[in-house]
């Protein structure tokens, strides 16, 4: 398995003066678990594991298109094992997650 992927942004996302047009997904570390732990509702979880795992600050990760964060979520989906993948598929597929299962 791989230890980590460079996803290339559809549509660069600026925040706080830094322009993003890329996100490196490493493997997943307990530390970006434990991010999920921060944040309230199931969007925000997935939100804060992806930024934690990239990181990167969860306002980058909001500012990201859906279409963008869905692919993120499929290519990296190798790198993070079933509690990670329940966390992003939360809601249905490979989509951001809408709903507590």
């Amino acid at each position: 398995m791989t230890a980590e992927i460079t996803v290339k942004l559809t549509d660069p996302v600026e925040y706080q003066g830094k322009t993003y047009a890329e996100l490196t997904l490493r493997k997943l570390k307990v530390r970006d678990l434990a991010a999920t732990d921060l944040v309230d509702g199931e969007v925000r979880k997935g939100l804060a594991l992806v930024a934690s795992n990239a990181g990167v600050p969860v306002g980058v990760i909001e500012e990201l298109t859906v279409a963008d964060f869905e692919r993120i979520n499929r290519e990296a989906m190798p790198l993070l094992g079933k509690q990670p993948a329940a966390i992003l598929s939360a809601g249905g597929g490979e989509s951001i997650p809408t709903s507590t299962p």
